[in-house]
């Protein structure tokens, strides 16, 4: 009977330890469910609709002094609260208001570790958050990610530089797609991921908030299951002597990153969509982030610019020697006022890669910022960033004197804890001098432009200077993007290629670069993709032969009021429309499959739109430069029937 009675005792007081180290917190409407366990370990699991998403997934987290998040796990603390609220996006690169609406559940351990986890409609999240004295220095994070079956991942493979280590990137690779359990240890990718099941919600993974601390990586382990990877902290470096120099890293220390020993650490995000047209238009990375840091954000102008890099300026019909000259940036200016771009880039060659005081002799800055302020037109600069950091003060104040308004600085090639730094460093030092700012050769944004409004957006993406060396660019790829890369934050492609061949025409061709699509997918990236200054990579010479053209593409807003994703299928197509003022542009893209769509416009107001068309033209399938531009008189009643060749898109402009 003792011994019942003791049995007894023992499973009750299990029972009751367990159920006290676990609890549930569900999303505002109640679809999503996140489960935390503490036992052995901090796991959480995730629910949707009452179907497991994410398996007991473990959190963790270990300083160099031995300290561990999983060693405070006895005595525990849960707090809640909830939001509703409303952010107001200064740089609106999907929609003005924002809003959000979460339950939190804060898990407080009593050796100064603490986990955050929201839940919103749309995606869960956590971070880790610590309050010890001074600094300290973290040995590793344990972030996994366990699902219930073995389904398919779409994920960019890092290929690092043959001299460089695995942490070495430019972020810009094709989406392999294979099934988790065949993703070993060996392959580390970047963020954004895209988890696909088959008949459950796609999962989209990546960060947010990341500041002094490195990126998160991903990699497999021939299970079910991803888990973060970090880039150990930079213990020495080398500088590369070359046109586009760099600064790696040659020696890595045993850490991950010294930082403050009281602050919460990056957002560990994972985005639920249900249907696949849900994915596109989710901005939970930007609701995560630090709210700006720049109190006045009225000096930032988004906009469209030219950008003469990947066609090396070779415009043709007139009358001067073209190139890295006076006479084509002035061409360039004058082509921007005609069609209502505002800035122009002046790009690598300006200058020495390597000092930006030793200006090209053929240029004459004096002469061609005069003339473009003549005009009406900006004038921005590319940058090598190691070189720009050298030079920061006396380059910004140099640009502030010939009223650059925007800078682009590229080459940066990491994300280890001294190089998530440097974007800090630049960000901030940019917004004294008020200039807006573009990474190249940086990794996705993670919220960064909320915090810094003026840095508008990044590369991190295999976009159109692809096309001048390799066909990786491939629709199929171009329609995948808004869907993983765009869930990190608003991407710099660099659309508007004028020159389209079919796969069979295309090949590499540097100065009468090609496109693997039709012209008109070209135009559609312009609405499809996100970024609050978008560049126009075509040449300008063939843009004046097609003025009609030209025009739409340059009434296009680069900031909208609103954002809805009419349809979508992933990897297949999209059709997004956005909202500027009373007028709406909707972009449709497709893959290397002719189809067909029907769109309706019940999302319109009452009344008579005038509609601007650009479709695939009969013969784009051939020739895929091939488009017609008609106009019609459209209401809400009306529905759109898009027609798009292999690799081809749509783009119609309603105004009132």
């Amino acid at each position: 009977m003792k011994k019942l009675l003791f049995l007894s005792l023992f499973f009750f007081t299990q029972n009751s330890l367990h159920a006290q180290a676990t609890r549930e917190i569900a999303s505002p409407n109640g679809s999503i469910r996140l489960i935390v366990n503490v036992q052995d370990q901090l796991r959480y699991s995730v629910y949707c609709k009452n179907q497991l998403l994410v398996s007991p997934s473990e959190i963790d987290m270990e300083l160099s002094d031995g300290k561990k998040l999983s060693d405070g796990l006895s005595k525990l603390q849960f707090t809640r609260r909830t939001v509703n609220e409303t952010i107001i996006s200064p740089v609106p690169e999907k929609r003005i208001q924002i809003p959000d609406r979460y339950k939190e559940l804060k898990v407080t351990l009593r050796n100064a570790f603490s986990v955050i986890f929201r839940v919103y409609d749309d995606g869960v999240a956590y971070r880790i958050a610590t309050s010890f004295p001074g600094e300290i220095k973290v040995r590793l994070e344990t972030a996994a990610f366990r699902f219930p079956a073995n389904h398919p991942v779409y994920f960019p493979e890092v290929v690092p530089p043959s001299n460089m280590d695995i942490y070495h990137t430019s972020f810009e690779e094709p989406y392999t797609i294979k099934p988790l359990e065949s993703i070993h240890a060996k392959s580390l990718f970047f963020s954004p991921i895209l988890i696909a099941p088959d008949n459950s919600p796609k999962i989209g993974i990546t960060e947010s908030d990341l500041e002094d601390y490195p990126g998160m990586f991903l990699s497999g382990n021939a299970e079910t299951a991803l888990f973060g990877h970090f880039a150990p902290y930079p213990a020495e470096e080398t500088e590369t002597k070359e046109l586009y120099s760099t600064r790696y890293v040659s020696k890595r220390a045993d850490f991950l990153a010294q930082t403050k020993g009281t602050r919460a650490f990056p957002w560990r995000v994972l985005l639920i969509a249900p249907e696949d047209k849900d994915l596109p238009g989710n901005d939970l990375v930007y609701r995560l982030a630090s709210p700006s840091r720049v109190p006045d954000v009225s000096w930032v102008k988004p906009g469209k610019a030219t950008d003469e890099w990947i066609i090396t300026s070779n415009i043709f019909n007139v009358p001067f020697k073209s190139g890295i000259n006076t006479a084509t940036y002035k061409y360039y200016i004058d082509f921007a006022k005609q069609f209502g771009f505002e800035r122009i880039m002046m790009d690598a060659g300006w200058s020495d890669n390597n000092d930006l005081f030793k200006i090209n002799p053929d240029i004459d800055m004096e002469e061609i910022v005069a003339y473009a302020k003549s005009k009406g037109v900006g004038v921005s600069m590319w940058t090598l960033a190691l070189t720009l950091d050298k030079q920061l003060e006396p380059a910004l104040q140099q640009f502030s004197q010939w009223g650059v308004d925007f800078i682009m600085t590229d080459f940066i090639n990491r994300d280890d804890q001294k190089a998530v730094q440097f974007f800090y460093k630049i960000a901030e030092a940019c917004a004294r001098h008020k200039i807006m700012l573009m990474f190249h050769g940086a990794f996705k944004p993670a919220g960064f432009n909320r915090t810094f409004p003026h840095a508008v957006a990044r590369e991190a993406v295999l976009g159109s200077e692809y096309n001048m060396w390799s066909a990786k660019a491939t629709p199929g790829h171009n329609v995948l993007l808004p869907f993983i890369r765009m869930l990190g934050g608003p991407l710099d492609y660099e659309p508007g290629m004028l020159n389209n061949a079919t796969p069979k025409g295309f090949h590499p061709m540097p100065e009468n670069v090609m496109s693997l699509t039709t012209r008109t997918q070209q135009l559609a990236m312009f609405v499809v993709y996100e970024s609050p200054i978008q560049f126009f990579a075509g040449n300008p010479s063939q843009g004046r032969n097609e003025p009609a053209f030209m025009e739409l593409l340059g009434s296009i807003p680069t900031v909208w009021d609103t954002t809805r994703i009419l349809d979508a299928r992933l990897g297949n197509y999209i059709v997004t429309a956005r909202k500027k003022g009373t007028d709406w542009y909707i972009g449709a893209m497709n893959d290397s499959t002719a189809r067909d769509l029907s769109i309706p416009l019940d999302f319109l107001p009452p009344g008579n739109f005038k509609a601007t068309i650009c479709e695939d033209g009969v013969n784009a399938d051939k020739y895929p430069a091939d488009y017609r531009l008609s106009e019609a008189t459209l209401t809400s009643r009306d529905s759109l029937k898009i027609r798009m060749a292999p690799g081809g898109g749509y783009l119609v402009r309603l105004r009132k």
